[in-house]
């Protein structure tokens, strides 16, 4: 996590193809609605990084047993009869992870303990809890956060739920996901859903590709109570990590073609491509991938309301800092609640390397700026250490501390970001 490195700058326009990993919302997502079918299914394409190690621990704690050996993994989910957990498992800094373990624990019968690591112990989980005591299960967590203990009775009734979604969608998909099996058909009541919609229109279509059965209401979703259907999934490249290669392409005007990625996929961040576009990019979409193609002169400016893709909000911003003139990004209140107060951490790292970045409540006014050699801090952010970096391919001397944090999710980043460097048109 302590690890420190300085960003080679790329000498030319850059020309490469890049592979994202897997999507961190998708594995994480399909091994929970795995575990809950009955029978064995497969997960081709799975992440494999702290995050999915996290959610492979929650699973598995609870019973599942889980080949991931090789390509796929397969699943043997037990149809919602979980075991109680012999120990704490240990969710790592995975929110997700952690909030739709809440949700699985009460599907065991007894007492299930779940600690995290970092700033997730700092992280909110008041709702989650609130939704099991509406239920009638024994919570009880430490000031509405981890670690959290949950006396499970083999399931959950169902019926109306009402979810606050202020902080974050994920409660949201936690209860999802355990709604098909529920005793009761499930009405979910999204209550303050402050953008990221998207995310849960991911959600549900991965339910529904392990064969549950959920439709929108006027507030929210109903679903059946049915269970699920073992079966194959394959999941994406990850749209929110395609963010940096993409945003590589259009600072140092190259060209960066990723690949396995649609630009039809449903993934929220895929709104930072389209974004690219705004700002004078070239893009096209084929079988091989998706290719980016930078501007020969400066990008243009954007304003842009990011709610729905908050995260690949940060690596845009540093497309901004390459503007032609003022940007804005609104919509981001949600990035206080993340690994690290996101708003202000991209705003101080950009003003560290010479950036005229200020905060206007929840948004980030940027104007084009000269930079300069500097180091930058990730604050154990995998996001921020992968947004920042970005920076060193056009500034010579950027050096980023704490650059382990992009385990999280890319384990490999830095050997790609080496690749981007070196290759040239």
């Amino acid at each position: 996590m302590n690890e420190v490195i300085e960003v080679r700058r790329a000498q030319n326009p850059i020309s490469a193809s890049v592979r994202p990993p897997g999507s961190k919302s998708a594995t994480i997502r399909a091994l929970a609605a795995a575990s809950l079918a009955a029978g064995r299914s497969h997960i081709y394409g799975a992440l494999r990084a702290d995050d999915s190690e996290a959610m492979l621990r929650v699973v598995r704690g609870f019973g599942i047993d889980v080949d991931d050996g090789s390509d796929p993994w397969a699943v043997d989910g037990l149809g919602g009869h979980l075991s109680t957990p012999s120990e704490p498992i240990d969710v790592g800094e995975s929110g997700l992870s952690a909030r739709i373990a809440v949700v699985l624990a009460a599907f065991a019968e007894g007492t299930t303990t779940l600690v995290g690591r970092g700033r997730l112990n700092e992280r909110p989980m008041q709702s989650v809890i609130d939704i099991l005591h509406d239920q009638g299960v024994d919570v009880h967590g430490t000031n509405g956060r981890l670690p959290i203990t949950v006396a499970g009775q083999g399931g959950l009734w169902g019926g109306k739920m009402k979810v606050d979604c202020s902080k974050s969608s994920q409660y949201a998909t936690a209860v999802l996901l355990v709604s098909p099996l529920t005793s009761e058909p499930t009405s979910v009541r999204l209550v303050d859903l402050a953008g990221s919609s998207r995310y849960l229109d991911m959600t549900i279509e991965l339910m529904e590709s392990f064969g549950a059965r959920v439709a929108p209401n006027i507030t929210g979703f109903d679903a059946e109570n049915h269970g699920y259907q073992p079966g194959d999934y394959v999941v994406e490249p990850d749209a929110s990590a395609a963010v940096y290669p993409a945003v590589a392409a259009a600072i140092t005007r190259g060209t960066v073609v990723i690949e396995g990625l649609r630009m039809s996929t449903g993934q929220p961040d895929m709104r930072v491509v389209r974004c690219l576009q705004d700002m004078g990019c070239a893009v096209e979409s084929g079988d091989g991938g998706v290719r980016v193609t930078g501007p020969q002169g400066s990008l243009n400016p954007i304003h842009v309301d990011m709610s729905e893709a908050p995260d690949g909000s940060l690596g845009l911003a540093v497309a901004c800092l390459y503007a032609d003139g003022e940007s804005r990004i609104d919509g981001l209140h949600s990035l206080q609640y993340k690994e690290s107060d996101r708003l202000q951490a991209i705003a101080t790292e950009m003003r560290s390397l010479g950036g005229d970045v200020t905060i206007q409540g929840d948004s980030l006014v940027i104007r084009g700026s000269s930079l300069s050699a500097s180091s930058v801090h990730s604050h154990g952010d995998h996001r921020i250490a992968m947004a920042m970096a970005l920076a060193g391919l056009n500034t010579d001397g950027v050096v980023v501390h704490g650059a382990g944090a992009v385990s999280k999710t890319w384990p490999h980043y830095w050997e790609m970001l080496e690749t981007l460097a070196t290759s040239s048109i």
